[in-house]
């Protein structure tokens, strides 16, 4: 009897050897995944200030928190109500799984498990849900395993990472922001035991859906603290009594999409795991200015809907608009909203809309017969004149118009371009030569200039947030700098990566005071009325393309520019009349009172360098340089360093 007894005991040991042995054999590998442990890391995208503006993540919403972030109040409170004897065990616990086997056998299936600490991080990471003989037993020895490979610290570390707590928040420094929108080291007790108790049923616990019965399981958290002598009367007491505050949050608290979208395009392709990595991107964008551009947008729709209430033909679904804001010196993007409602559509019309500017590019024109040797006070002719040319064989006409269909004939360059007058502007540039004049634009870098005379009138397919990079030549005093969104990318695995402002020479400062001259005009008494602000100097130009199909305004104060566009999404016309001055312009006003509001601080007035000349030509004053030079005529002289000729 004894024999067979000893044969019995043999044999099974021989057993259980030889399947421990051959799932060692087979799965020993997988532990490595915990032995390594990297894992899913939520990236999270900053503004200027710090300020959250997105998570972002694939699967597992995720913030690593290290073993020395981690509160020894908040382990406590986890070995009293999950593994109390942790420290003392080597991954099984035999007392608990005895208890659990005979439970087991009387309830005819499995009802109880034993698991410590150890078993329920190899169960979460490597291992399924089910309920099968096969699976517990590679749980056990992969917890003994584990158990040989990592310290106690190690293993708890991991284990408060990948636990899952409820509302798709994975690990405690992901939860204690979510829910008490508090740093671990800042969490009270009671909070503490909330987390604590939430991975035996994360959803049934939960304090967004559940709040009594997460504060009934804390309790219980808390009373076991205090039957272990781990807490006094008092912090008992204290404790049992508090009722935190907890947060329903959406998990990527996107406060700004249009930004958030723009990142992760920018990204694409150059951080293979920008979702997973555990990024943190700061961005050049300030939310206050966001929310800022965002409802001045709306504000100009709404003025749009308004004038349009009574016309049975407008179609709201198809208004649209843009506003892009940055600073004209760093290139840095303020703000940046690609519609009226991302809800609606996420496309991103400030980055991605190719829109003909119209007048907002005569600026660019006129900047290179500044840089030409015109001034302010050039007469121009404005008189219509009719172009052939050829197309597919056949001769064509092409009889372009002033806005108002009238003719000034003579007037200054500067009220030329104050008012926007189609045909002296065509005029010129066919005084200065077409091919002269597409050789002087490519100092932009614009892409795709027309080879012909429509490119007067800006027949030309620009993104807004192009165009803003174009005008900070004018607001950045003769210096092109191309708009920058990301500042640097960091994690805790790789370098910090830093993004340089790029910028390149146009002209001199003299010449451009000279535009920024004409264009405090055009918002003073020209096109860009609408876009005048009280309490700060702007400049600024209107577009409005053929039928109104697209409006623009594009401007800039002493520090800040912006550009505003808004069309039909389908490419149809606007409402008649709908001009970049009326559509465009209110936008770009009100934003720039809500910036001085926001920042009363901002520089409100433009600066003249050296080098500039005032003088009086027929009776109105004008600005000159060594390049732009004042007229042969008398002149009557303005200040000590003034010409008189």
């Amino acid at each position: 009897m004894i024999r067979i007894i000893w044969s019995i005991f043999i044999l099974g040991a021989i057993g259980t050897a030889s399947m421990a042995y051959y799932f060692l054999h087979e799965y020993g590998d997988e532990t490595e995944k915990l032995v390594n442990y990297r894992p899913d890391q939520t990236t999270r995208i900053y503004d200027k200030n710090g300020e959250l503006i997105a998570n972002i993540f694939l699967k597992q919403h995720r913030f690593y928190a290290s073993f020395d972030e981690i509160p020894p109040r908040l382990i406590e409170a986890l070995l009293a109500i999950e593994d109390t004897t942790f420290f003392e065990h080597h991954g099984i616990n035999p007392d608990a799984i005895i208890r659990a086997i005979i439970k087991d056998i009387k309830a005819g299936k499995l009802v109880e498990g034993a698991s410590t600490i150890t078993q329920q991080l190899v169960k979460n990471a490597l291992l399924t849900r089910e309920k099968k003989l096969s699976r517990k037993l590679k749980e056990v020895l992969f917890s003994l395993k584990i158990e040989f490979e990592l310290t106690k610290e190690e293993i708890l570390e991991r284990y408060l990472n990948e636990v899952y707590l409820g509302h798709g928040y994975y690990g405690v420094k992901t939860a204690a922001l979510g829910y008490f929108h508090k740093e671990l080291n800042r969490l009270t007790l009671k909070e503490m035991a909330i987390l604590v108790g939430l991975p035996k049923a994360p959803s049934y616990y939960s304090p967004t859906k559940n709040y009594e019965l997460s504060l009934g399981r804390a309790n219980r958290v808390i009373s076991r603290m205090h039957t272990l002598g781990w807490i006094d009367e008092s912090m008992y007491l204290d404790a049992i009594d508090e009722r935190p505050k907890v947060y329903d949050d959406t998990l990527t608290k996107n406060r700004a999409p249009y930004v958030v979208d723009e990142v992760i395009r920018e990204l694409s392709g150059k951080l293979e795991n920008l979702r997973t990595g555990g990024y943190n991107i700061y961005t050049t964008i300030d939310l206050k200015l966001q929310d800022a551009a965002k409802k001045s947008l709306k504000y100009a729709y709404n003025l749009a809907l308004q004038r349009a209430k009574d016309d049975e033909d407008f179609n709201a679904t198809k208004l649209n608009g843009a506003l892009i804001s940055l600073e004209p010196d760093t290139g840095n993007i303020l703000a940046l909203v690609g519609g009226v409602d991302y809800k609606s559509s996420s496309y991103n019309r400030a980055t991605q809309g190719l829109r003909q500017p119209g007048s907002a590019f005569k600026p660019f024109i006129y900047q290179v017969a500044l840089d030409l040797g015109y001034s302010g006070a050039t007469e121009l002719v404005d008189v219509a004149r009719t172009y052939e040319y050829e197309k597919n064989g056949q001769t064509q006409k092409w009889q372009p118009k002033n806005y108002e269909k009238d003719y000034k004939g003579l007037m200054s360059m500067r009220e030329a371009l104050v008012h926007s007058r189609n045909l002296a502007t065509i005029n010129l540039v066919t005084d200065i030569g077409l091919r002269t004049m597409i050789k002087e634009l490519n100092r932009y870098g614009i892409k795709d200039l027309p080879h012909n005379l429509s490119l007067s009138l800006g027949s030309i397919s620009l993104s807004p947030l192009s165009l803003a990079k174009y005008y900070t030549s004018f607001a950045n005093h003769g210096v092109q700098v191309e708009p920058r969104l990301i500042t640097s990318i960091s994690n805790s695995y790789a370098n910090t990566i830093e993004y340089k402002t790029k910028s390149r020479y146009i002209t001199s400062p003299q010449q451009t005071y000279l535009m920024t001259s004409i264009l405090r005009d055009v918002v003073k008494r020209g096109t860009g009325r609408r876009a005048n602000v009280k309490g700060i100097e702007v400049a600024g130009k209107t577009g409005t393309t053929n039928k109104a199909m697209d409006a623009w305004f594009a401007g800039y104060s002493p520090s800040i520019e912006t550009v505003v566009w808004f069309g039909n999404d389908d490419n149809t016309p606007m409402r008649h009349r709908e001009t970049g001055g009326r559509v465009a312009g209110p936008a770009f006003r009100n934003y720039y009172e809500q910036l001085i509001r926001l920042y009363p601080q901002t520089k409100r007035n433009f600066e003249k360098p050296d080098g500039i000349i005032s003088a009086t030509v027929n009776g109105k004053k004008e600005y000159f340089t060594d390049i732009s030079k004042p007229p042969l005529l008398e002149s009557k002289q303005e200040d000590s360093g003034s010409l008189i000729f």
